[in-house]
């Protein structure tokens, strides 16, 4: 199969005798087919939205799966994803091949072991209750689709997001997300437009999922770890412009609310106490607009 990621770009020719500027509109000009190739995949990426949240509420984990950039960017996510949007880093993992070396080192030769992709998934504890999100811009990675095989054996919920058509990936997974770039400004070099649009999707996929899951309100993460002064100034900066308070008694809601901003803005709003507040919570199912409905009809 040919794969239009290792193709020579024709915007490419002669790249090397131009100008800075020249080579650096090339390359813009390049970057901005990504979001016009992902706008066609919004359906599968609905699709893969519905699935993690599916996936998480029902106490399942997402594990993400790659190689290389593709594995990087995997690694990127889960490790955010947790003070972010106040989830358990045990909920979202990332395997990149080459193991956590790799993060930080080229491993290549790691990415053509199949046998350890299906491995990695069982030395993590992966099991059918859990979803895969595997990330590759060839779409036939062999430690990939190694995972995506034994992901299928468990009758697990899969994922891919790949940059080529008719790959081994997309017929192995449930959902496949397909972003087509076309050649690279350097032929091969998938760590440009394949890896944006890979970095792109897996900020749609999840962030979706996330407001899906109440993790997000009006815009606001009021799922955060407020564990920095960045973040708290953040907390304080949402819990006021959402509650309509001043900012001393944005921070004294807060404190009252040990730092979470739902808990802080449900008191403000409803004038209920921490209990009342997160037993509210809990039983909208973390979602805050819900749980503020269910106090002005109460």
């Amino acid at each position: 199969m040919k794969e239009s990621t290792e193709d020579r770009n024709p915007a490419s020719i002669g790249i090397d005798a131009k100008p800075v500027e020249e080579i650096l509109r090339i390359i813009n000009e390049e970057d901005r087919k990504v979001a016009e190739a992902i706008a066609g995949q919004l359906h599968n990426i609905a699709a893969a939205v519905e699935a993690l949240a599916g996936t998480i509420q029902k106490g399942g984990r997402v594990f993400f799966v790659g190689a290389g950039t593709s594995g990087r960017l995997g690694v990127i996510e889960a490790a955010e994803l947790p003070p972010t949007f106040g989830v358990s880093p045990e909920g979202f993992q990332a395997m990149i091949a080459g193991g956590p070396e790799a993060v930080f080192r080229s491993v290549e030769a790691a990415e053509d072991d199949e046998m350890m992709g299906g491995k990695a998934l069982e030395d993590h504890g992966f099991s059918g209750s859990d979803a895969l999100v595997t990330l590759s811009a060839s779409g036939r990675t062999p430690f990939v689709v190694g995972a995506l095989r034994k992901a299928g054996e468990m009758s697990a919920r899969s994922i891919s997001i790949v940059c080529n058509q008719g790959t081994p990936m997309e017929e192995l997974s449930e959902i496949a997300i397909v972003v087509e770039v076309g050649p690279e400004v350097v032929a091969g070099s998938t760590r440009m437009k394949a890896g944006t649009a890979q970095k792109l999707v897996l900020n749609m996929l999840t962030t979706a999922a996330m407001i899906r899951l109440g993790k997000v309100y009006d815009g606001y993460m009021v799922g955060v770890q407020p564990t920095s002064r960045k973040l708290k100034d953040r907390a304080i900066r949402m819990v006021r412009e959402t509650a309509g308070l001043d900012p001393e008694a944005a921070r004294e809601s807060l404190e009252r609310a040990r730092w979470d901003p739902k808990v802080a803005i449900m008191m403000a709003k409803t004038g209920c106490s921490q209990e009342e507040a997160r037993k509210s919570l809990d039983e909208s199912g973390g979602s805050l607009r819900l749980a503020l409905k269910k106090e002005e009809t109460a």
